[in-house]
């Protein structure tokens, strides 16, 4: 019977995918069948309804609308563009200049939006004709972009990190806010060590050196966009406002640097922009609210702990437990979209982490640090098909180029893994976590 649930519940919603069937209602239809074992149609359904209406009965899912309202505002606004320069006077002098211009934007600009896709059509959009101008190969280009576009969904705000938060039992989101910034910028140096060391091989240019003129002005220009980031860390960690409170004032922010400082969103505008954030938000709370569905099925039928207690029997070592965790989360990457995953996958390990004896906020970026790398590796990643669509090439040309920093993703991933102080230290400094 145990081996039945699981099997109903996974093997539908896995062919449901198969067949092109929406993930939410996938998650829905399954979780519906596998209530069907223990209780009549009607039940399973008012069940699974309940659980729905429930799940989205929180104060910490307002930040989700919010903060992707800002993030619209922000793709809208000129950005983009004006952190690109401040990227170019940071990375100039380095070995393939442009290509690390392509990082710290995407790094920049990926946490003030939010999106690796937005990130990876802004930045790109723009880096690639700049790069081909250059002399640099067009794959190596759009490899670049895809790999490092996901360090802003680590980089708060994230709204990742706030479906974490709610699933895994209340996780703190400052907490998890701060524990992001640096496995974050750990994944964008990674990525700028692999592309520095191809550039030069590959001899591609260095940039010009910035006048200090330039640097200023530069700087200047961006400054106001930069700002959010303390504003919004700085007030959670002051206390002065929660994360969710957080993510109207970036609504307010965004809306009038956008509109009153670079004049690049008009007042005719907004209602297209709201709209857009209304679809969104009503995809991911649509997919949030099924998931809670499916997470009251799988403690129903005690999967988690089925699933735990199948691991344990492997191995009792948290280091093994951990790199099989690991694994098992990269294979899931490939095959399924990071918010889905994360509201999945988070009842069913982090009952095994916390046998572990693992921080929660540890464990959360560990898994979404491992998620990200999904969205860049076919045949679904969300990036990768953003990322060779602004840089003109096709997947199979991108792929070659993508395994040294595959590579890299990885090698960072297990260190993040590993060592749990670098996503503790600063909650730790910050907050007495």
């Amino acid at each position: 019977m145990e081996w039945q649930v699981i099997l109903t519940l996974f093997g539908s919603f896995f062919v449901f995918l198969a067949l092109g069937i929406p993930v939410s209602f996938a998650i829905g239809i399954s979780s519906v069948l596998t209530i069907l074992l223990s209780l009549p149609l009607e039940p399973a359904i008012a069940v699974v309804s309940q659980k729905m209406a429930s799940g989205l009965d929180s104060f910490s899912l307002l930040a989700i609308p919010f903060f992707i309202l800002a993030g619209n505002i922000m793709n809208c606004g000129g950005i983009a563009m004006r952190l690109i320069n401040l990227a170019k006077v940071l990375a100039g002098r380095l070995p393939g200049s442009l290509a690390h211009c392509n990082v710290l934007a995407n790094m920049m600009f990926g946490s003030i939006s939010g999106s690796a896709v937005a990130s990876a059509a802004a930045v790109g959009g723009t880096m690639a004709p700049m790069q081909r101008k250059e002399g640099y190969s067009p794959a190596y280009s759009a490899a670049v972009n895809i790999a490092s576009c996901p360090s802003g969904l680590l980089i708060p705000p994230s709204n990742t990190l706030i479906v974490y938060s709610l699933v895994s039992g209340g996780t703190s989101i400052s907490a998890l806010f701060l524990a992001g910034y640096l496995p974050g910028m750990l994944m964008g140096l990674g990525i700028m060590l692999v592309a520095g060391l191809i550039a030069k091989r590959r001899g591609y240019p260095v940039d010009k050196r910035s006048t200090w003129q330039d640097v200023v002005r530069l700087t200047w220009d961006a400054l106001p966009s930069l700002a959010l980031i303390f504003i919004i860390m700085g007030g959670i960690i002051s206390g002065v406002f929660t994360a969710t409170e957080a993510s109207a004032i970036a609504v307010v922010y965004t809306l009038l640097l956008a509109v009153g400082v670079y004049r690049e969103v008009k007042v005719k505008d907004l209602p297209k922009i709201i709209l857009d954030s209304a679809i969104t938000t009503s995809i991911v709370l649509l997919l949030i609210g099924a998931s809670m569905g499916m997470s009251w099925a799988m403690a129903n039928a005690d999967i988690p702990y089925m699933i735990s207690d199948a691991l344990l029997a492997i191995s009792e070592n948290p280091l093994v437990l951990l790199l099989i965790i690991n694994v098992i989360l990269l294979v899931v990457g490939i095959f399924m979209d990071m918010t889905p995953a994360v509201l999945i996958f988070t009842p069913i390990f982090w009952p095994i982490a916390q046998e572990m004896g693992l921080d929660p906020v540890h464990f959360g970026i560990m898994m979404t640090f491992n998620l990200c790398i999904g969205i860049c590796t076919p045949p679904v990643g969300s990036a990768l098909f953003i990322g060779c669509s602004v840089g003109g090439v096709s997947i199979d040309k991108v792929i070659k180029p993508l395994l040294p920093f595959y590579a890299v993703l990885f090698a960072t991933l297990l260190l993040v893994a590993y060592v749990p102080e670098i996503s503790l230290f600063l909650p730790r400094l910050l907050l007495g976590y």
